[in-house]
């Protein structure tokens, strides 16, 4: 009897320890399992956190024409107001992070041909085949978060323009083309059932085009055209001139010195933005700041009269932000 319960303890602790064996095996297993499984979560993040490089993308032997590069599907077009300018920012979503580029910019709304019915899928499809077909790389496909957009939204100079995307619901598709011949070549589109929006950037680096004025400038000017039309920098509101305007004031002062017999009539311009009288009013105190400055100078008093003409006489249409800028302005007219 003895024998029987010792035989029986003897089977029970080997069960027990096989038991105990197979459970450390499956707890290391699981533990291993675990561990593969984190280490490609990291993988996955570091990857897609990853910083672009535009070098790692592949230049297209496609032929793809000239800015904007892309004809609108047949049956859709660009809606009125789009945007076109030689050198602008625009933002692109690198791994969800709105990313400025600048150069040569092209946005607008895409929307049915009068008779037509917008389609999301048409207008997505077109692109998407096209683009691929000339050799452009997909970059980004989702939407950016509420957080990036408050971060970024403000840094855009079009924000609520024609074009405009990059909201935190919405989904955009960002395409990029390396070409020897155009350079680096950006494209994002956005589609809903109602229409759809297009952004296009050939990147290129920012060239300064402003020159000191000269008295030789000016000169020439008032020679060639009977009038010299020059921006003046002045204090916000004011007639002050600032340290930039003074320099430009300068060279007018060293252009009469040059020649004794010239005469100038000086007109201050405005755009028409706020009240007309007001307007007028500070222009004629800024003319007369600058004939003042002039006879500071050593210029005759009865070589140079002053008046401010508000927006009056505009050089271009008060239209947009740059037109007005171009209106803001003083002229001096040769007086025979």
């Amino acid at each position: 009897m003895k024998k029987t319960v010792l035989i029986l303890a003897f089977s029970a602790l080997i069960v027990s320890c096989n038991q105990a064996n197979k459970q450390q095996e499956n707890n290391e297993s699981n533990a291993v399992e675990t561990s593969v499984e984190a280490n490609e979560g990291k993988t996955e993040e570091a990857n897609s956190s990853a910083e672009f490089n535009i070098e790692d993308i592949a230049f297209s032997t496609a032929d793809i024409g000239d800015f904007p590069f892309i004809n609108l599907p047949k049956g859709l077009e660009a809606r009125k107001g789009a945007i076109q300018k030689n050198f602008d920012v625009c933002f692109f979503p690198i791994n969800g992070v709105m990313t400025p580029f600048e150069g040569k910019l092209y946005k607008a709304n895409v929307t049915a041909v009068q008779g037509e019915e917008y389609s999301q899928r048409y207008f997505e499809k077109s692109m998407e085949d096209y683009l691929l077909s000339v050799g452009a790389v997909k970059v980004f496909d989702g939407e950016i978060t509420k957080e990036e957009f408050e971060r970024y939204n403000k840094q855009d100079p079009n924000k609520g323009g024609s074009g405009d995307m990059g909201y935190w619901n919405q989904n955009m598709k960002f395409y990029v083309i390396r070409s020897q011949e155009k350079g680096n070549i950006y494209i994002q589109f956005t589609s809903n059932n109602a229409g759809g929006t297009l952004n296009v950037l050939q990147e290129e680096a920012f060239q300064q085009t402003i020159t000191k004025v000269t008295a030789d400038d000016i000169a020439k000017d008032l020679t060639e055209k009977g009038k010299s039309i020059l921006y003046i920098n002045f204090d916000v509101d004011k007639a002050n001139i600032t340290t930039e305007g003074k320099e430009v004031v300068t060279q007018i002062a060293e252009a009469l010195q040059n020649d004794k017999s010239l005469k100038i009539a000086i007109e201050g311009h405005t755009d028409n933005t706020g009240d007309a009288s007001y307007n007028k009013k500070l222009s004629n105190e800024r003319a007369n700041a600058v004939m003042n400055d002039l006879i500071a100078n050593g210029i005759d008093k009865s070589r140079v009269t002053a008046k401010g003409f508000g927006a009056e006489k505009p050089l271009v249409a008060n239209d947009s932000e740059e037109n007005k800028a171009k209106n803001r302005r003083v002229e001096l007219i040769k007086v025979n």
